[in-house]
């Protein structure tokens, strides 16, 4: 479905972000592949993947010179973009009671901020090719709050969610499309750092097999937004979550 597109997915040394390269990889993408710490795509990217193929890009997506960086090396080797998917994120759990600013920061800077950096470098490319999707992770959390303590994590992913849908308007109009995916309880280092006894009962309220999801099946909704098969979807948030309540 993407034979030779050309992809820049954030985040994917594990969970989410890796099941998004790995499987654009086998869907014939070239991906350009982004982690903060060094070498640990090197199994990632060591894989056969046929036609497609996997490169990495190590930086941290909050440092504003090494992602333009990026994204002239990418425009340099390829002469294109076809597709982003802003997925790097992070989650501190903090009481509204004890939030301070410099964790709000932290959170910001990573989930909103980044974003948008990456999104404006992303545009200015594919509005001129005149083609492009663009993909952001958000997170179920971002439109019906989350638990106690993610009043910082929620309230950055909404953010995303509302960014999605401003910038679908702007950019459609140079046929760039962009859509954001909302993951619920995913099988992910994120989701298992929480207590046993919450993931059960977060599980519990699942309606789809009461189970957790996974990373791959959160990948699948996103080579289709990536395909050409989604031409007409934009400014969507779609959820990928069993049909979950929070």
């Amino acid at each position: 479905m993407l034979k030779g597109k050309i992809a820049f997915v954030t985040g994917c040394n594990r969970g989410i972000g890796k099941s998004v390269a790995e499987i654009f990889a086998k869907n014939g993408a070239i991906v350009y592949a982004n982690a903060k710490t060094p070498d640990s795509l090197s199994e990632l990217c060591g894989q056969d993947f046929c036609e497609g193929s996997i490169i990495p890009l190590y930086f941290d997506v909050s440092d504003r010179a090494a992602t333009r960086k990026a994204f002239m090396k990418i425009m340099k080797e390829q002469g294109r973009l076809d597709c982003l998917v802003n997925n790097a994120g992070i989650l501190v759990d903090t009481l509204i009671t004890m939030l301070n600013r410099e964790t709000l920061k932290e959170i910001f800077e990573v989930n909103v901020f980044a974003v948008f950096e990456m999104m404006s470098y992303a545009s200015r490319i594919m509005s001129k090719q005149n083609s492009g999707s663009i993909i952001n992770i958000a997170s179920i959390c971002g439109d019906e709050g989350g638990m106690r303590g993610q009043t910082a994590y929620s309230s950055s992913k909404g953010a995303v969610i509302a960014l999605t849908k401003t910038a679908a308007k702007e950019l459609g109009r140079f046929n760039v499309r962009v859509n954001s995916v909302s993951p619920g309880f995913i099988n992910t280092d994120m989701f298992r750092s929480g207590p046993s006894d919450i993931q059960k009962q977060l599980v519990n309220g699942v309606y789809l097999n009461q189970r957790v999801g996974r990373s791959d099946e959160v990948a699948e909704v996103c080579v289709f937004l990536a395909s050409d098969k989604s031409s007409y979807v934009n400014g969507e948030n779609i959820r990928v979550d069993g049909f979950a309540h929070i």
